[in-house]
Parts: C-alpha cells; structure tokens; sequence
C-alpha cells in the first residue's frame, strides 16, 4: 500500500497533470485509490479540501470511498508520539518543528509506520536540514519507504494516452 502526501496532489494539478492535461493521471488516481493500492490519510483530506478549486472538489466527491484512512487507532496515535519525540528531540528551528507537527505528515510516518505502506511525495531527504523538517528524512528516521510520483506511476504501470 502507498499513503500519498498532499504535495501529490497539489503538485499535480498544479503542473505536470493538471485536470486539463492529463485527465488520465487523475483516473489512474480515481482507480487505484479505492483499490487500496494508493491511499492517503484524513489529515490530507483536510489539508486539500479546505482550497476552493478543482482539487479541493475531486477530494471531496471521494471523501467517503474508502482512500482517505483514518489516524485515531491506537497504533498510529503511539507512534505518533513517537514521531513528535523524535522531531522534537531534532535539531530543527523552533518553527521548523511547530510547522511539520501541526500538518499531516507526522500522521503520514505514523500511518505508513503501523501499516507496513510506502509513503508518497516529492519531498527530497536533505541532510542536515534545519529550516524546515523534511518528510523523508522523518521517514528514514522510522524506516518507512518513501518514493516520489514518478516512482509511484511506474510501480502501477500508470499509462496514459494523449489524443489530439
């Protein structure tokens, strides 16, 4: 299973798949999602549907589908804690640390963490980073896999055809 991080999506609609362009991406999304094979979790629902564009509406029409899991079981709520400790315990400036623990993506690690899922994002891991806490390197901390869009689509054999 993979959990997509809201950079996913945002990033897609914003450039290389937007829904105009490459309406396929977002079908591929719209099959494999529901599948169980590409996921995300409610933190990232709230995160993209609070926008008031086409994103915000294509999250919210699947809203109860089944691709959004929810965070509140124990397992994940103790890792999480965890994850917290870690962040907090890092090296990272005061807002670095504020800003990462109060989005989805100590949420992601906690859900990946428990489920055995492979996290999704176009983040980088960036050595030494102290501005920002950057999702891979939380991820690394607590060997969850992480891979970018790109690496996604090739694992499903995404495919789409352009028609003129």
């Amino acid at each position: 299973m993979f959990l997509t991080d809201a950079n996913v999506f945002i990033e897609a609609k914003n450039r290389y798949y937007d829904f105009d362009i490459c309406p396929g991406f977002w079908d591929w999304m719209g099959t494999q999602m529901p599948a169980h094979k590409v996921c995300s979790i409610m933190p990232v629902y709230d995160e993209l549907a609070g926008g008031g564009d086409s994103l915000a509406q294509w999250i919210k029409d699947r809203r109860n589908d089944g691709r959004f899991l929810k965070v509140d079981d124990m397992s994940a709520q103790t890792l999480f804690a965890r994850v917290a400790a870690t962040v907090q315990a890092g090296a990272y400036r005061l807002e670095a640390k504020a800003q990462f623990l109060a989005g989805a993506d100590p949420w992601l690690v906690a859900k990946a963490g428990v489920t055995g899922a492979t996290v999704v994002t176009q983040e980088k891991f960036q050595a030494g980073a102290l501005r920002r806490v950057p999702l891979p390197n939380i991820c690394q901390a607590f060997r969850v896999p992480f891979i970018d869009t790109f690496e996604l689509l090739k694992l499903g054999a995404a495919k789409f055809k352009i028609t003129l």
